[in-house]
C-alpha cells in the first residue's frame, strides 16, 4: 500500500544523497552488499526508519573498464549504454497554443527528449520528457519553505488528496489505490519542497490519476473544510466532559512516531544546528509540541501562498502522447492567472558560512530503565558540516559524490572502516554525504559511544581526514569507486520503481532552485572532466575538496544524544499537563463545543461516501485489464556440461551488456542450531576479506571489476509433489540456499565468477575483531528496526506461531534474533575459537564435497549477445567450482516429496519457542505496533485467488478507514498469506493499542457487511477486482525479470497455476467476501504482537487486554 509520506531530517542520512546520486541527488540504502543498487533508491516507503519516503537518484552511475591507474581514467566503458543515442538526434516538439516553448533538449545519457514549456496564462513551467518507458510518470512538486515547526507543509501534503473540486469523495486517494492499476502514488515532503508523484504502465489510468492528483493540489476540499486538517492535522478531541482531553491526528501521531527513534531525533539536531538561519532550521514534518499551534487559517493561507501554478514544477516522463500531456495541464491551469510573486515568495535562503569555530550541541534521548544490573545506556554523536554556501559546478558534484563512496561508501572504505575498528562504537551514524538540497551537507559519527569516548570519536573523525588529505587515496581505491559509481549510472536500474520518478527527483534538484533541469541529469561531460583531473594528478581533486569543504571549514556541529531514562515519561507528563491547563482554561460551553465537533469529525469519518460522490473519481474497467499472466524466458539444464550443476538462464531482449548471475548452494545439511548464525556467515563472506585478499582489497576488487557482488541465505518454502499447488502448504517443504549474486559488464564476466568462487570457498571466518564490529552494528541495527518498524516484527512474531517456514525466518532475522546477537557477540569476544568453530563447521558443511553440486543452481540473466560473449566463462567457473561432479557425487534428498531436514526439529521448538500467545515487546516509544493474526485456513484447504482480492479490501477500506482515518495511525494493514493460510492485522504509528485490537475483532462483520453490499454494487466489486490486479503487475527491470521466474521454476509452480490464481481474482464474486467473512470470524488460534511503550501497555491491560511483556531495549 503506498502511503502520504514525510522526507525528514536531510543531515547524517544516506537516504537523501548519496555517492550513487550525482546531480540527482539520491537515496540508496545500505546493505551488506558491495553495490548500491537503484532497485531500492526510489523506493518511497513507510518502511524506511524515518518513514520517509526514500528519494531515488535520476541517474545511477555505471562502469567503466577503469583500470588500477590513474592514467586509466580516460578509458572507454565496457559496459553498453541503455539507450542508443546519435550526436545528432532529432528533437520534435509539439506546440499547444496555451503554452510557449523555453528550451528543447536531449539526454542522451537517458535516450530522452526533452521541453520545457511555460503556460502562457498561469506561468507554470512543465518538463515533458518523451522516452520509450511504458511505466509512464507525472508529478507536481511545489517548493513549500516553512517558517516553524508546526508542520504545514506536511499535513497540507496529506490533505489535499483528500476530495477536491471534482473528485468529491472524502479520499480520492484512497480509491486510487483501491481500483487503479498504479505503479507508484504517493505524495511527499522534503524540508524545501512538497512532491505529488502518480506513474502507471496503463494509458488510461494514468490520465485518470493526473486528473485526480492535479484537481487535488489546486482546488482542495481541505482549504475550505476545518475537519480535514482536523483528521489529517491535529485536533483535540472529547468524547465526554469528565474525561481527559486528547489531542489526535494522522501526522501528530506520525511524527510522535518519528521522534521516538533516537535515530531521528540525531538527524533532526544536526539539520537544525547546521542550518540556524534558513529553511531548514526548522521541521517540515511538524515537532509533535508545535504541531497543535498551527490554526486552520494558517494552514489555509500556506496552501493560498504556495500551490500557486507559478510556483510549481509539473513533470512529465514516458511513452505517452505529448500533445495529450498539454492539453489535460491547460484545462487546470486555464483557471489562475500568473502571479509573478510566487517564485520569489517561496525561494530558499542560502545559509551562510558563519561560524567562527564548530559548536557544540547536546540533546537527551529516551530510553528504558534497565534497574542496577542492566547493560549501561551509551550516547550517540555525530560531526556535521556545511558542505557549500553557494552553487556547486558539475565537476564539483560529482567530484563530492565520488569522494563521499571513497570515505564511506563501502565497510572497507576509509572513514567508516576506521570509525568501526575504532571500537569507540558499535555502528555509524550519518553516513556521509547528503545533496539532495539546496546546499550539501556531510556527516558522520557513531552510535553506542561511551560517554567519556565522545570527544575521541570527533577528534578521531577529523584526524582520519587529515591524514587522507595529506596521502590521499591510492590508485585502486579510486579506480573501485569510479566503477562502482559509473555501472550504477549506465545501468539506470531502478527496479520495480517508476524510472520517470528518478528522472524526475533528479531534475528536481537543480529545476526546485530556479535552475535548468535537464543539466541535472547530465553527467558524461563532468565524468570526463573528472577522469582526465585524476588522470593529470591522481586523488589531488578529492584532497582538495577535504581540505576546503571539510577541514578548513569552520560551518561544524558536533551533536551528542545522551540517554534519558526520564524522558519518555517527561513527555507524556508534558503533555497531560498541557491539555490539563487548556481544559481547566475552557467554559463549559467551549468543552461542549469540543465534544460536538468530536462527535461531528467521527460521524464524518464513519459516514460512507454517496454513490453520487464515489460516481466522480474515475476508474478502470475490467475489459481494461491484461488477462494472461506474463511469462518471462527460462531454460534449465540439469548436470550442465556433465559438471553436476543446474544452469537457468533467462535471455531477454536486451540487458545493456550486463548479466546478473546467482550461484545458488545448498545449505539443508547445516543444522537447525546454526541456522540463527547465518546472517553473521553472509555478512562476513563479503566483509573480512577471501584469500590473499583483505578486506580492502577484495572490496576494490569487486568495485573495479563489477556493479556489486552480495551474499545472503534464501529460504523458499516449494510446493510438495502430489499435492494441489492452490492448497495450504505444510511449510515443510522447502529449499535452503546460499545465494551469492552479482553483475557485471559480458567482458567482466570471469572476473565476477572468480570473484564469486573466492568468497565462497575462502572467505575468512577468524577475524575476531571485524565479526565483533559485525554484531555490535546488527545489535544496534536491531534494537532500531524494533523501535521504527515495530509492525513487521509483530507481523513475523505472529508467523512464527502457526508454520514452520515462519518460524525459522523469524529465528533468522525477528525480534527473536536480536537475542541470538547478543549471545554471538558474548561469544565472540570471550570464546571466539567456539564460535570460529561454529562457522567454519557451518561451511564445511555447505560445501561437502559429495553432495554440494548436486545442490548448486547458476541462474543467468542476460540477452542473446552477453550469453554468447559469457559462454567460455560459464563453463570454465562451472568446471571450478568446489564439489564432486560424477564419481564420488551424492544426490541429496528430493526436498519437493520430502520434509526438510530442518523442520521435524523446527516443529518440536515452537512450542516452546514461539507459543500461541499475546505477546508485548516493551521500547521507549510514544506510539504502538498492533498486530493480530490467526490460521484462516488449514493444511491442504484450496485458497482461491478471490483471498487477495478480499484481502486487499480490507487494508484499503475497513482498516484505513478505522485504524487511520479514526484511529489516527499512521497506517493499518491486512496480509493474508495463501500458502500458509495465515492471516494478520496490523498498525504502524498508532496512538492507540486496546481499541485497535478491538478495530480488529470487528472486522469479519464490516466485511460481512461488505459481501451484502457488494451483491448491489457491481462497480465497487470491480474496483476491489483491478486494485488486486495491479498489485500483479508491476513494472520489472531486467534483473527482476529473470529473479521472478526463476523464483517460480524453484518453486515448482506451473504457468496453469499462476493463470488459475489470475483468473480466479478476475472472477471474484461477492460470495467470496461473505466466506472469507466467516473464516475471520472463526479464525483459528489467535493471538497478538505488539510493540509498544510500559505505560501503553499498562493502559491495555486496564481495558482487559493483557500480554506477556519482554523488555526489549
Amino acid at each position: 500500500m503506498a502511503f502520504l509520506a514525510y522526507l525528514s531530517a536531510t543531515v547524517g542520512g544516506r537516504h537523501i544523497g548519496t555517492a550513487a546520486a550525482f546531480r540527482a541527488g539520491g537515496t540508496v540504502m545500505m546493505t551488506g552488499s558491495r553495490s548500491r543498487s537503484l532497485a531500492n533508491s526510489a523506493a518511497m516507503s513507510h518502511w524506511s526508519k524515518n518513514h520517509a519516503a526514500v528519494a531515488s537518484s535520476a541517474a545511477a552511475w555505471g562502469t567503466g573498464r577503469f583500470q588500477s591507474s590513474a592514467a586509466a581514467c580516460s578509458s572507454a566503458t565496457a559496459l553498453s549504454s541503455t539507450v542508443e543515442a546519435t550526436a545528432d538526434s532529432v528533437i520534435t516538439t509539439i506546440d499547444h497554443p496555451a503554452f510557449e516553448i523555453i528550451e528543447t533538449d536531449h539526454i542522451s545519457e537517458f535516450g530522452a527528449s526533452s521541453t520545457l514549456y511555460r503556460h502562457k496564462k498561469s506561468g507554470a513551467e512543465m518538463l515533458s520528457l518523451s522516452t520509450d518507458d511504458d511505466n509512464k510518470c507525472f508529478g507536481i512538486t511545489f517548493r513549500t519553505p516553512p517558517q516553524d515547526s508546526t508542520g504545514v507543509p506536511h499535513i497540507l501534503e496529506h490533505s489535499v488528496l483528500c476530495g477536491s473540486r471534482k473528485y468529491k469523495t472524502k479520499d480520492p486517494f484512497v480509491q486510487l489505490l483501491q481500483g487503479s492499476l498504479q505503479t507508484f502514488l504517493n505524495a511527499f515532503t522534503y524540508p524545501d519542497r512538497t512532491c505529488y508523484v502518480v506513474a502507471s504502465q496503463n494509458t488510461k489510468d494514468f490520465y485518470n490519476l493526473i486528473n485526480v492528483y492535479a484537481d487535488a493540489v489546486f482546488h482542495p476540499r481541505a482549504i475550505s473544510d476545518p475537519m480535514v486538517h482536523a483528521q489529517e492535522g491535529w485536533h483535540l478531541e472529547l468524547e465526554n466532559v469528565e474525561d481527559e482531553l486528547t489531542y489526535k491526528g494522522v501526522v501528530y501521531n506520525e511524527m510522535k512516531g518519528v521522534y521516538s527513534s533516537p535515530d531521528s531525533l540525531l538527524q533532526r539536531e544536526a539539520q537544525q544546528s547546521i542550518f540556524p538561519d534558513n529553511a531548514y532550521g526548522v521541521d517540515s514534518g511538524g515537532d509533535p509540541v508545535d504541531i497543535p499551534n498551527l490554526s486552520f487559517e494558517q494552514f489555509a493561507e500556506f496552501h493560498s501562498k504556495f500551490y500557486h501554478p507559478a510556483n510549481s514544477r509539473i513533470f512529465f516522463s514516458g511513452d505517452d502522447d505529448v500533445a495529450k500531456r498539454l492539453e489535460i495541464m491547460d484545462e487546470y491551469l486555464s483557471d489562475f492567472e500568473d502571479s509573478p510573486e510566487s517564485k520569489p515568495g517561496s525561494a530558499i535562503e542560502w545559509q551562510k558560512k558563519r561560524f567562527a569555530e564548530p559548536v557544540r550541541v547536546r540533546h537527551p534521548y529516551p530510553v528504558s530503565d534497565k534497574g542496577e544490573d542492566g547493560q549501561a545506556d551509551t550516547h550517540l554523536m555525530m560531526v556535521n558540516w556545511l558542505m557549500n554556501d553557494k552553487p556547486l559546478t558539475p565537476l564539483e558534484e560529482i567530484t563530492s559524490s565520488i569522494l563521499d563512496h571513497l570515505l564511506m561508501g563501502t565497510s572497507s572504505s576509509i572513514l567508516y572502516k576506521s570509525l568501526m575498528e575504532s571500537g569507540l562504537g558499535d555502528a555509524i551514524t550519518g553516513g556521509g554525504l547528503a545533496n539532495e538540497l539546496l546546499q550539501g551537507t556531510f556527516s558522520v559519527g557513531l552510535k553506542g559511544v561511551k560517554p567519556e569516548d565522545v570527544d575521541t570519536v570527533e577528534a578521531l573523525v577529523v584526524d582520519i581526514l587529515k591524514k587522507v588529505a595529506e596521502e590521499g587515496f591510492t590508485e585502486d581505491a579510486i579506480a573501485a569507486s569510479m566503477n562502482t559509481i559509473e555501472f550504477d549510472m549506465r545501468e539506470f536500474n531502478t527496479g520495480s520503481f517508476p524510472k520517470g520518478l528518478s528522472l524526475m527527483l533528479g531534475s528536481m534538484r537543480e529545476w526546485v532552485y530556479d535552475r535548468n533541469p535537464t543539466n541535472a541529469l547530465k553527467f558524461e561531460e563532468p565524468l570526463a572532466e573528472l577522469k582526465e583531473s585524476i588522470a593529470k594528478d591522481g586523488s589531488k581533486i578529492f584532497q582538495d575538496m577535504i581540505k576546503e569543504a571539510l577541514l578548513d571549514n569552520s560551518h561544524r556541529t558536533t551533536v551528542e544524544m545522551y540517554p534519558s531514562k526520564t524522558m519518555e515519561e517527561e513527555q507524556l507528563k508534558e503533555e497531560k499537563d498541557r491539555l490539563a491547563t487548556i481544559k481547566d482554561s475552557l467554559k463549559e460551553d467551549e468543552l461542549q463545543s469540543i465534544i460536538d465537533k468530536t462527535a461531528e469529525l467521527k460521524k464524518l469519518q464513519a459516514a460512507e461516501d454517496s454513490p453520487e460522490e464515489r460516481a466522480t473519481i474515475p476508474s478502470l474497467d475490467l475489459t481494461d485489464l491484461r488477462k494472461e499472466v506474463t511469462e518471462y524466458p527460462i531454460e534449465v539444464t540439469a548436470n550442465e556440461a556433465d559438471t553436476g550443476v543446474t544452469v537457468v538462464r533467462h535471455e531477454l531482449g536486451s540487458t545493456s551488456g550486463i548479466v546478473y548471475a546467482k550461484l545458488a548452494v545448498d545449505m539443508s545439511g547445516v543444522s537447525l542450531e546454526d541456522v540463527a548464525i547465518l546472517p553473521l556467515l553472509t555478512r562476513i563472506m563479503m566483509e573480512t576479506g577471501a584469500g590473499e585478499y583483505d578486506s580492502v582489497d577484495l572490496s576494490r576488487r569487486i568495485g573495479t571489476h563489477t556493479g556489486g557482488v552480495s551474499v545472503s541465505s534464501m529460504i523458499s518454502g516449494v510446493n510438495q509433489e502430489g499435492a494441489d499447488e492452490g492448497a495450504v502448504t505444510t511449510g515443510e517443504h522447502f529449499v535452503t540456499k546460499l545465494l551469492i549474486s552479482g553483475k557485471s559488464t559480458s567482458d567482466k564476466t570471469e572476473e565476477l565468477f572468480s570473484i564469486f568462487d573466492l568468497i565462497l570457498r575462502d572467505a575468512k571466518l577468524d577475524s575476531q575483531s571485524k565479526i565483533i564490529e559485525m554484531l555490535k552494528e546488527s545489535k544496534s541495527r536491531g534494537e532500531s528496526a524494533i523501535q521504527g518498524s515495530g509492525h513487521a516484527v509483530a507481523n513475523s512474531r505472529i508467523r512464527s506461531r502457526y508454520n514452520v517456514l515462519g518460524y525459522i525466518s523469524e529465528k533468522m532475522g525477528g525480534v527473536s534474533s536480536l537475542d541470538t546477537v547478543k549471545a554471538l557477540l558474548d561469544q565472540a569476544e570471550n570464546d571466539f575459537p567456539a564460535l570460529l568453530a561454529r562457522l567454519e563447521n557451518v561451511r564445511s558443511t555447505i560445501l561437502e564435497s559429495s553432495t554440494c553440486r548436486d545442490g548448486m543452481i547458476l541462474d543467468l540473466t542476460g540477452d542473446a549477445s552477453v550469453f554468447e560473449k559469457i559462454e567460455p566463462s560459464v563453463k570454465n567457473f562451472l568446471n571450478t567450482l568446489p564439489g564432486d561432479s560424477s564419481e564420488g557425487a551424492v544426490k541429496l534428498q528430493n526436498f519437493y516429496s520430502e520434509a526438510h531436514p530442518w523442520a521435524k526439529q523446527a516443529k518440536e521448538e515452537m512450542a516452546a519457542q514461539a507459543p500461541i500467545t499475546d505477546e508485548g515487546f516493551v521500547v521507549p516509544t510514544q506510539v504502538s505496533y498492533v498486530g493480530k493474526g490467526g490460521r484462516l485456513y488449514d493444511v491442504g484447504e484450496a485458497v482461491s485467488g478471490a483471498s487477495s482480492v478480499v484481502s486487499r479490501f480490507l487494508g484499503t477500506g475497513y482498516m484505513w478507514d478505522n485504524v487511520r482515518v479514526m484511529g489516527g495511525a499512521y497506517g493499518g494493514f491486512a496480509q493474508f498469506q495463501p500458502r500458509d493460510g495465515v492471516f494478520s492485522f496490523l498498525s504502524y504509528r498508532d496512538p492507540n493499542l486496546a481499541d485497535t485490537i478491538d478495530v480488529y475483532d470487528g472486522a469479519s462483520a464490516a466485511l460481512m457487511t461488505s459481501a451484502a453490499d457488494l451483491e448491489k454494487d457491481p462497480d465497487a466489486l470491480a474496483t476491489a477486482i483491478i486494485g488486486a490486479m495491479g498489485d500483479m503487475d508491476g513494472a520489472l527491470g531486467p534483473d527482476q525479470k529473470g529473479s521472478l521466474q526463476f523464483n517460480r521454476w524453484l518453486k515448482r509452480e506451473s504457468p496453469e497455476q499462476r493463470q488459475k490464481f489470475r483468473d480466479e481474482i478476475l472472477n471474484t464474486k461477492p460470495s467470496d467476501f461473505k466466506e472469507f467473512a466467516e473464516r475471520l470470524k472463526a479464525m483459528k488460534d489467535p493471538s497478538s504482537a505488539v510493540v509498544s511503550s510500559k505505560s501503553a501497555f499498562e493502559d491495555a491491560f486496564k481495558s482487559g487486554k493483557s500480554f506477556t511483556l519482554k523488555d526489549i531495549m
